[in-house]
């Protein structure tokens, strides 16, 4: 089943320059890259893209995270692209995920965690429109 999806290449992995590294990963997996987009959340923007963390108490850390720095932001193409990438990223805890995902490959903390992606079809719906508005 071909499916878009959307991830961004977060703050820590930005200026550690993965991006190039973590855009090629899922292009030799065989996604075709149909936006790219380098931007600074604002407070705003990030409080809206993790609006259904609002409640819990890391939400203020996910905000103040995204917030830091640059991102870059894509919206993939492929068959199972939601679940596939889910795999290909790995744990959100950077420290359970395993080596050859990203972010077992590349992550370091939870916020700073290299990457995020939707989990479901109605998250990224959500979550193109906040980040490409």
């Amino acid at each position: 089943m071909t499916q878009q999806t959307l991830f961004i290449v977060k703050p820590d992995a930005v200026s550690r320059k993965l991006t190039g590294e973590i855009i090629a990963r899922f292009e030799r997996k065989g996604f075709t890259l149909l936006k790219l987009k380098m931007f600074t959340f604002s407070q705003k923007q990030s409080e809206n893209f993790y609006g259904v963390h609002k409640d819990k108490p890391f939400f203020g850390e996910l905000t103040s995270f995204i917030t830091s720095g640059p991102v870059v932001v894509a919206i993939i193409e492929g068959n199972n692209a939601i679940a596939t990438t889910r795999i290909m990223i790995g744990a959100t805890k950077s420290f359970e995920a395993v080596p050859g995902s990203i972010r077992g490959d590349f992550g370091l903390g939870f916020s700073d965690n290299i990457i995020h992606a939707s989990d479901s079809q109605e998250s990224f719906d959500h979550e193109s429109r906040v980040a490409f508005e």
